[in-house]
């Protein structure tokens, strides 16, 4: 008998356990998920969080609220595919070859025989050594062929259009090449050719969510290239969006944006893995913005000067919001600089892993910036923006100066930058001075001497005008 009572004890203390540990909630995974929303053409003052009064955007204004916002967050080009490229990689587009190439010139065009070299190492392939689940959904615009497909880059999945929405089927007269409707594309097949450009935006945040929810188990890093407010003249959006914003076709597609950054965020929120998942919301490169400044229907890139194309701040520098409850402070702005080739080095070794060390990687681990960490400070002595393979301005600390090129080049429209000018040195405190209207260079040769340094050095590893750099790599 008493045998029988402790083997019936035992039984008792192991179902007690098991329905204990049945109810219990699943301990948090180690490894954050990380979800890039990568806009399209979208300007600094374009929405709320950073000063837009014509835009409704309540989503990104509590995504603010309980995140941080980052005011001096840079992309590495004023354009779609080198910009991509240098998120992608890590790397300068001028280091990976996708700032120019002989056959499309500066982005790529269908049907072309370019594209991000396999050889290079993707922030995908960093984090699926790790373990991670990756897809894509949305604009790719580094190389239409299969063997530069996102597929072939380290991504599991792929949803979305190969290069820009404005790339619809025609024929180039200069070349005589016939361009495809645009595709829309699963993997490597297309499932629909000409694609509903109307209605990408909810497709593709229908088919994100429908993806993270498959690996909510997992850990997982999401790319997601928004297609607007795009490259045409006339944005794209839903009927439930179209004619609904105070800024016609622009406002539409910025307000569908901001719908389903909230879409997305309550379901992070609904699946319990809010916590355990860093979000970041950014854009490839400033508005194009209109000649007339006080017609936003191009976008606004206020209080910045210039357009997106160029090398001014209004293209090179985006609207940033970082997210991640009880991880990234709420309600905080970071004024330090960072830039998008920062992604890869950070999420590689918040994953437990680390950046590849066989090759140059340009970005820096920005965690503490991203978390606010006491005292943290921006990892750049200096900064480099080209104009292709054109080197035209260099950032070291708040000091930016403009290289003496063409003024026409730089296709700023601003005083500083008239094609009437004779080319000058430009020098411009850009955190005093947001609007870069009072040029210093005169009052600080210092200043000048030590970033034309760092000008004679980024030549030097990255190339300038036709000379190739000691750093840049095979494409």
């Amino acid at each position: 008998m008493p045998f029988l009572y402790s083997t019936l004890a035992l039984l008792v203390v192991f179902v007690s356990l098991t329905t204990q540990l049945k109810a219990a909630k699943p301990a948090p995974k180690s490894q954050p998920n990380f979800i890039v929303i990568f806009c399209d053409n979208l300007g600094y003052g374009d929405i709320e969080p950073f000063g837009s009064t014509l835009h409704r955007t309540p989503n990104l204004n509590r995504m603010a609220r309980e995140g941080r916002k980052f005011t001096h967050f840079c992309v590495t080009a004023g354009v779609c595919t080198p910009s991509r490229s240098s998120l992608i990689t890590g790397c300068y587009s001028q280091r990976v070859g996708m700032h120019t190439n002989p056959h499309d010139g500066w982005v790529l065009r269908p049907i072309s025989p370019y594209g991000l070299n396999p050889d290079e190492i993707t922030i995908a392939e960093v984090l699926k050594q790790q373990g991670y689940a990756t897809a894509i959904v949305g604009k790719w615009h580094l190389g239409d062929q299969p063997k530069f497909l996102p597929t072939r880059q380290g991504f599991d999945w792929f949803f979305g259009v190969p290069y820009s929405d404005d790339m619809t089927e025609r024929t180039i007269k200069k070349t005589g090449v016939h361009w495809p409707p645009l595709p829309l594309m699963e993997n490597e097949t297309v499932i629909e050719a000409p694609c509903d450009r109307n209605g990408l935006t909810k497709r593709y945040t229908e088919r994100a969510m429908q993806w993270i929810a498959e690996h909510r188990d997992q850990p997982f890093f999401l790319y997601f290239p928004q297609a607007m407010p795009g490259s045409t003249s006339t944005p794209f959006s839903s009927p439930e969006f179209k004619g609904k914003s105070r800024n016609g076709p622009w406002g539409d597609a910025i307000e569908e944006l901001d719908w389903s950054m909230g879409k997305m965020l309550d379901q992070l929120v609904d699946l319990g893995i809010a916590e355990n998942t860093f979000v970041i919301w950014t854009s490839d490169n400033g508005a194009p913005i209109n000649r007339d400044l006080n017609d936003l229907r191009r976008g606004s890139n206020r209080p910045l000067h210039g357009r997106g194309y160029t090398t001014s701040e209004g293209a090179f520098r985006v609207p940033t919001i970082v997210w991640q409850p009880g991880k990234v402070p709420a309600g905080t702005v970071c004024r330090e600089f960072a830039t998008t080739m920062d992604l890869l080095p950070t999420f590689a070794k918040l994953a437990g892993g680390g950046p590849p060390k066989d090759r140059q990687i340009d970005g820096h681990d920005i965690a503490p910036l991203l978390f606010g960490e006491a005292g943290a400070k921006t990892p750049y002595e200096y900064f480099y923006y080209y104009h292709q393979d054109q080197l035209q301005a260099v950032r070291s600390g708040p000091w930016k100066m403009f290289l003496p090129v063409p003024p026409s080049q730089l296709m700023g429209n601003h005083p500083h930058f008239s094609k009437k000018r004779k080319p000058q040195t430009l020098l411009f405190n850009v955190v005093e001075d947001i609007g870069c209207e009072h040029n210093v260079a005169a009052e600080h040769p210092e200043i000048v001497a030590r970033l034309n340094q760092y000008a004679d050095a980024g030549r030097r590893d990255l190339g300038d005008r036709g000379q190739r750099g000691a750093g840049q790599r095979a494409v």
